[in-house]
Order: structure tokens, then sequence, then C-alpha cells
């Protein structure tokens, strides 16, 4: 009857064990699919958007700025003019993302003036 016990005993330590082995390795692989993986396809996106920049692409930059860029001041810098005759050197780095100018400007909706135009109206309703 004690060795029946003991026996059981042992397999209940056995599954705790078994459990704690596995969850190592399931960590591991959640890491890479949440943490690891993303950050590298992000960081070989900016890679190659910077490695296909050239001289007249209009550029975001990471601190906000937009400007063309005029000419490169070595490898790793831009000269980027953000104004008539304003000119600043960036690094390369800091680009952020390039500026399609072929795409059609869009114009802005009336939707926020007729919106303005209800409220005006009941206002003037209730006013009365």
């Amino acid at each position: 009857m004690t060795n029946l016990l003991s026996i059981i005993a042992q397999s209940d330590e056995g599954g705790g064990s078994i459990f704690s082995f596995l969850l190592l390795p399931l960590m591991l692989v959640g890491m890479y699919f949440l943490i690891i993986r993303p950050n590298s396809k992000r960081r070989k996106q900016a890679a190659a958007l910077q490695s296909e920049l050239s001289v007249g692409d209009e550029v975001l930059t990471a601190a906000g700025i937009v400007g063309t860029i005029t000419g490169e001041d070595g490898p790793t810098r831009f000269w980027l003019e953000i104004d008539d005759d304003v000119q600043v050197r960036i690094a390369r780095g800091s680009v952020q993302g390039k500026i399609d100018t072929s795409a059609e400007d869009v114009e802005p909706t009336d939707e926020v003036d007729d919106a303005d135009e209800d409220i005006d109206s009941k206002n003037s309703v209730d006013g009365d």
C-alpha cells in the first residue's frame, strides 16, 4: 500500500515538472513571434527605404519635418530643403518615410461645416 502511495506522489510531481519544462520553450517561441520577428521586419523595411532614397525625393523625418532631398553629404547624411533657400543636414537614419508626390491631393469634405451650421441653427432657434 505504501508503494502505491509513493508511486502516485511521484507521478503528481512529474506532471508539474513537465509543465515547467515546457513553459520556458513556449515563452521563448512567443517572444520570438511577438517581439523579435516584428522588430527585424521593421528594421529591414527601414534599411530598404534608406537605401533607395535619392536626390529629389520628398521625405518625412522622424522629427516630423517634411522636405526635399537636394544633395548627399557623405554616405550617412543628406541635405534636406525644408523651405525656399532653407536647407538642413540630416542623418540618413532619421528619414522615417517617403512621401508619394504623384498622389492626388484629397480635398476636405464639408461634413464639419454642415455640423457647424446645424449647431448654429439650433442655437438661433433656442435663443429666440
